[in-house]
């Protein structure tokens, strides 16, 4: 009988123990799967909140890189993009058709003369048109003559095309150069607070080397902005200066072709 009472007990016991294990089991995973859940909103609201404050953030860097460097390297920025964006819209303009232009001289020659010629000329933009006038007009003095003409104002055209460029690479240069700078006076003011304290402290060089570093590289990322844009100018210049070669050599040949 008292071994009856004995397994009636053990059995209840474990049977109270799974109940409880079972219980906290269940308590626990609910706990794990809401701070889970939790932490997954957290993650999830994290770039919101970065994308939302990426002004401030900039802002913030902006300031605690040093108003005096950091406002010279923007000035780099904005007058390196100012005359960038005047190069191109001035370089879109002066792009034309050559190969409808000279079509369009061949036939006024052929139909009108020269002065016909000059008219088509005076009515298309562009360096091409230009030089094409040049040679044009010199027509009455010879072949040569208009082979100077044409070569001589080929080179005021180009020195148009390529008026102000050496500013941006100046700037491409000079806002790394800057940026250089603030990371030798930001190490400078490092160590001197270490001199002053006279005791290493990650606190005391921190500022230092956070001015540093943000000088150069916002330094970088303005070399980089302005270097996309001089290389589509430089590559933008080099087409137009081909335009104008071969649209030159085929006005002689015209020109050439109707003297005899």
């Amino acid at each position: 009988m008292k071994r009856l009472f004995s397994i009636l007990a053990i059995t209840g016991i474990m049977a109270f123990g799974n109940v409880s294990a079972t219980t906290f089991a269940t308590t626990t995973a609910t706990t794990t799967v809401a701070t889970l859940a939790q932490e997954e909103d957290e993650t999830a609201a994290a770039p919101a909140e970065e994308e939302l404050g990426f002004h401030q953030e900039l802002k913030k860097r902006f300031i605690e890189g040093g108003p005096g460097f950091m406002g010279i390297v923007l000035l780099c920025l904005i007058l390196g993009l100012a005359i960038a964006i005047e190069r191109i819209i001035f370089l879109n303009l002066s792009t034309t058709n050559t190969k409808k232009l000279t079509q369009d001289v061949e036939d006024a020659l052929n139909s009108g003369g020269v002065e016909a010629a000059k008219e088509v000329c005076r009515n298309t933009k562009g360096p091409v048109a230009s030089i094409f006038y040049q040679g044009l007009d010199r027509t009455d003095e010879g072949i040569d003559a208009v082979e100077k003409a044409v070569v001589a104002y080929g080179g005021v055209q180009m020195g148009q095309l390529e008026k102000n460029v050496s500013w941006i690479s100046l700037f491409i240069a000079l806002a790394p150069m800057l940026g250089f700078m603030g990371t030798v006076i930001g190490m400078i003011q490092a160590f001197d607070k270490i001199e002053a304290a006279g005791d290493m402290q990650p606190s005391l060089v921190a500022g230092g080397i956070k001015v540093a570093l943000l000088t150069t590289v916002f330094g970088l990322i303005v070399a980089i902005i302005l270097q996309i844009f001089y290389n589509y100018i430089i590559a933008k210049i080099d087409s137009i200066v081909n335009d104008m070669e071969d649209a030159s050599i085929t006005l002689m040949d015209i020109l050439i072709r109707r003297r005899k």
